[in-house]
């Protein structure tokens, strides 16, 4: 089958459309005919080799961690889903490899997709599970409270705007000065340009929610006496640093720093499926790119300044 893959860590240039085996449907798993999937920054990390010491030495490696498509068959002992099913989900968390025309997975990776939606669309809102666990489960977003979002108009960014409109909060967005009509349109009450605006001149604030991983000590000290801030990201070249920083804020005080690395499950799926279908969130797509273009996609989310999600079609 084809698949998108590498035989070095380096820049975006190493990745190309190559071949890998078919996976099969093993007892308990499904096999997925792929649609598309979206460009992460865990993968890109993990291309250019700043994870090695998890991800090894061993190549040819593989690029993709969510995906929408159908069911193409199932294992033995698999009830609940037939083929031609529309699907979307993640794989387990280290393994990479949904960037390929067919994935084995077992149903708690998965859902049921959204009706009324395009499956190569739809491939830019598994990270709205991200969104929904940080928002609804650590930081208990409630109806009135302010929320500031970093990196709003990225892949998770535009979702937790859109959640926390939802959610009855108040929004204050930070993005690009090319990206403010954007979180606007989304559901922001506020949008500021990151590149004038910093700390000093926001607010206070019940939930700060932070994709981007820098400065967090300054945007923590933008919490009201009883606030939250949930990160979910750091400098990966300060590493040290950032999570001596997150551990200290366990520590000392209320106002503690959450840090958390998504590995959603059926669950979270299906509530991002009910989330879409009742309007709550739609999808914002930067670009589409073909499989064969797989190195163009990790190149243009490399660039920044992206509005929603790079999606890589399979069909």
């Amino acid at each position: 089958m084809r698949a998108a893959r590498y035989d070095r860590y380096g820049p975006p240039e190493v990745l190309y459309e190559g071949r890998a085996p078919k996976p099969v449907a093993g007892p308990g798993e499904v096999l997925v005919r792929v649609h598309a999937v979206s460009v992460n920054g865990g993968e890109i990390a993990g291309r250019a080799g700043k994870l090695r010491l998890l991800t090894g030495n061993r190549f040819p490696k593989a690029v993709g961690i969510d995906f929408t498509g159908e069911v193409a068959e199932q294992g033995a002992g698999v009830t609940g889903l037939r083929a031609g099913d529309r699907v979307w989900g993640a794989l387990p968390r280290g393994r990479f490899g949904s960037a390929a025309e067919f994935v084995a997975v077992r149903p708690r990776q998965l859902a049921r997709a959204p009706e009324g939606i395009d499956l190569v669309e739809a491939a830019a809102l598994p990270v709205g599970t991200t969104a929904i666990t940080a928002l609804r489960d650590k930081a208990r977003l409630r109806k009135g409270e302010r929320l500031l979002v970093r990196g709003a108009s990225g892949g998770v960014g535009n979702t937790a705007v859109q959640l926390g409109r939802a959610f009855g909060a108040h929004v204050t967005a930070l993005a690009g000065a090319r990206n403010l009509d954007l979180v606007r349109e989304l559901g922001a009450d506020e949008a500021f340009d990151y590149a004038t605006t910093g700390p000093a001149d926001l607010g206070r604030f019940d939930v700060v929610f932070d994709t981007v991983g820098t400065g967090l000590g300054a945007y923590r000290g933008l919490l009201a006496p009883r606030g939250r801030m949930v990160a979910i990201a750091f400098d990966l070249e300060k590493a040290a640093s950032s999570v001596s920083y997150l551990l200290a804020s366990a520590v000392f005080g209320p106002r503690r720093v959450r840090f958390f690395s998504g590995n959603p499950r059926h669950d979270l799926f299906a509530d991002l499926t009910r989330y879409v279908e009742s309007g709550a969130l739609r999808a914002v797509v930067d670009t589409v790119h073909p499989l064969a273009d797989i190195a163009g996609a990790h190149r243009a989310l490399e660039a920044g300044g992206v509005r929603g999600k790079h999606v890589v079609r399979i069909v």
